[in-house]
């Protein structure tokens, strides 16, 4: 029997991933997206935004590409995908709604409408969005009423659960793969299209569809919670003369606990954390449940009150007023390996800074053009020394590779004031020391 050809709805972030994956897992695959440069720069075989191993499969894939295997095309046709798929993955944005902590569904409602119609034979539809629980019983009668074929076309829920900057190894060798379903042939076609993940091990997990959707915003509130609790930790640490670095090393000996997501700093953000555990408590509030997720409001406080803190340590530094100071940055994306800018920890505090007078100039590896973007009238420098020069305080607050390699000593040459403010816990500040800085860090004591 024909391997299922597979479709990608939405090629932003997890869509250009997924798609670009599931040709190298052998599948022909034809992507879709509304927006036609984004199709047009993805048929040259260049992403859409900088993940580390995602330009390489592109090219490895994309039809029309030199060498390439010409699995991998992309249209803006819903007949043509409609035609050509037998599983559809819906892969489009989920944001938070302006003004309110509860999910935007328009996107992926559309994309459903917009496909249903087309569908006149057995497909399967496979959401991947993180959407509320309940989304999935209300699209799958809403896929029934629209699709010619009826109950012949199914929908699964299979959530995503990618790492920014390990996208394309998490969608490769997943950790775990979930599949909300309601009959063995759509059970049995998902197995089908994870075979290579599920013979090298992963486990897939099979549930209804509510359970499938609260997966991903379970994941994502224990490590959004896990995160809060060493930041509170760190507050308590600077209150009480502890060092929170040390704290989280003895705490996460404990196998109960562990070590990953315990470093104390700016906080957490990105386009998934904050939008999911807001989401996810609008959503328990409408099902009568708020109570049960009352803890993550000081969760998500806790996260904003780092930004704070930041801004007030660097206030500190300079003297007690930031007006007329001159603050170089080191970082704009909200984590490394990214481009991502989206509810960005940096670049709040950097647009904080400014707002209270500060002169401030940014530097980041990968997300120079977003951040300008975003924030139009802060100052970028192309390199961390040009952001560092003239500087009466360096704030680093984004954890790239590239910043724990930096001289300092090179750097102090340029800066007016030799004062560090390590806002992710990460630089040797031993180092810096040595090479006559003042180097402070959030929840540790001032040495």
């Amino acid at each position: 029997m024909a391997s299922p050809k597979v479709t990608v709805i939405g090629l932003g972030y997890l869509g250009a991933t997924h798609a670009a994956a599931m040709a190298e897992l052998g599948f022909e695959v034809l992507g879709l997206d509304v927006v036609p440069e984004k199709i047009e720069q993805l048929r040259q075989g260049l992403p859409p935004m900088y993940e580390p191993g995602l330009g390489d499969l592109l090219r490895a894939h994309v039809a029309g590409v030199e060498g390439a295997s010409g699995r991998l095309r992309f249209t803006d046709s819903w007949e043509e995908l409609a035609d050509f798929g037998d599983v559809h993955f819906l892969c489009v944005n989920t944001p938070q709604k302006h003004g309110e902590y509860a999910c935007d569904m328009s996107y992926v409602d559309a994309a459903l409408d917009s496909l249903a119609p087309h569908l006149d034979r057995p497909a399967l539809v496979v959401g991947k969005s993180t959407v509320p629980v309940g989304s999935a019983e209300r699209l799958a009668e809403r896929l029934a009423e629209l699709a010619p074929a009826r109950r012949e076309v199914e929908l699964a829920w299979n959530p995503e659960f990618l790492r920014e900057g390990f996208a394309v190894h998490d969608t490769l060798h997943p950790d775990r793969l979930v599949a909300g379903v309601r009959s063995e042939w759509a059970e049995e076609l998902l197995r089908e299209v994870y075979a290579r993940p599920i013979a090298e091990g992963s486990p897939f997990v099979v549930t209804d569809y509510p359970t499938a959707e609260l997966v991903k915003t379970s994941a994502n509130s224990f490590l959004a919670t896990k995160i809060s609790f060493i930041n509170a930790m760190a507050e308590v640490c600077e209150t009480a003369g502890g060092d929170v670095v040390k704290l989280a090393e003895a705490i996460g000996h404990d196998e109960r606990i562990g070590r990953k997501f315990l470093r104390a700093g700016i906080g957490f953000g990105g386009g998934c954390l904050p939008k999911d555990i807001r989401a996810f408590m609008a959503r328990a509030g409408e099902l009568g449940a708020s109570e049960a997720l009352t803890f993550l409001r000081e969760v998500d406080s806790i996260n904003m009150r780092r930004r704070g803190q930041m801004v007030e340590l660097t206030r500190q530094a300079v003297g007690g007023t930031l007006l007329g100071k001159r603050i170089g940055v080191l970082g704009a994306t909200f984590k490394p390996d990214s481009d991502d800018v989206r509810d960005s920890p940096a670049l709040n505090v950097a647009g904080q800074l400014q707002l209270q007078g500060a002169q401030v100039t940014v530097y980041d590896p990968k997300g120079m053009e977003n951040a300008r973007a975003l924030f139009p009238t802060l100052g970028y420098a192309p390199t961390a020394v040009d952001a560092a020069r003239g500087a009466d305080v360096l704030l680093h607050l984004t954890e790239w590779r590239d910043f724990k390699e930096l001289d300092p000593a090179e750097l102090g040459e340029v800066v007016s004031v030799r004062s560090l403010l390590d806002g992710r816990n990460t630089l040797d500040h031993e180092l810096w020391r040595k090479a006559g800085w003042t180097f402070r860090a959030l929840g540790r004591p001032t040495l």
